[in-house]
């Protein structure tokens, strides 16, 4: 099996297991997609939303985002990490695209890594489920999982990226990488993972490496 063969063959049955291919944080309108999506950086999506839940009725518009006060939205943001840093970038992200962009999100990985605090991680995963253009947004699940498949090597995000680009289907690469965070979760999980009985397991290099078939005698 090529791993092209292997990469179709991992959307499809990952499509059977969860049809919906959906984004774990909760948003509204697109920036807000991009502020949670930078406060989730060494935090869970689950508290994200919790945090969001509050910070989007405080600040309801990029132009409020903007103009905040940078310690009172510390404040909100504290509980997701890292919130001096975060709450920085948040308001010069809202600045630079209310001044250089007209407050719309660009629409392609390289002029949204142009932004303070965006990673190509972030940048597409915009791309992807803002503009619905091809998108592979390697975060620690994709890169574990696509290793351990065999359709992707070592765990530098831009190699992985670049890898994965090659061999995906590009109109199926972004809900990928939504299952893929879904199957990392319940299944496929870093310190225990649920290898028999896994929906992947007939493609899988490592469950192949780890689970020989017995000899019939």
């Amino acid at each position: 099996m090529t791993k092209e063969e292997r990469a179709v063959r991992a959307v499809e049955l990952l499509k059977e297991v969860y049809p919906d291919a959906i984004c774990s944080l909760e948003y509204e309108k697109p920036y807000e997609l991009l502020i949670s999506t930078r406060l989730s950086a060494q935090c869970t999506d689950a508290r994200v939303n919790l945090v969001t839940q509050e910070l989007y009725q405080r600040y309801r518009s990029l132009e409020d985002f903007a103009g905040a006060d940078l310690e009172e939205l510390e404040g909100y943001v504290r509980p997701c990490g890292f919130y001096h840093t975060k709450a920085k970038d948040i308001i010069a992200m809202s600045k630079m695209l209310l001044e250089e962009y007209d407050g719309v999100l660009p629409d392609t990985v390289e002029e949204l890594t142009k932004l303070p605090g965006v990673g190509r991680k972030t940048a597409n995963l915009i791309v992807g489920d803002v503009y619905h253009k091809p998108a592979v947004v390697c975060d620690t699940h994709c890169i574990r999982i696509t290793n351990l498949l065999g359709l992707s090597t070592g765990k530098d995000p831009v190699k992985v990226e670049t890898q994965l680009r090659a061999v995906l289907p590009p109109e199926e690469s972004s809900d990928f990488c939504h299952r893929l965070v879904l199957f990392g979760r319940e299944t496929c999980k870093a310190r225990s993972p649920k290898c028999d009985g896994c929906p992947l397991a007939g493609i899988c290099e490592h469950y192949a490496a780890t689970h020989p078939p017995v000899e019939q005698r």
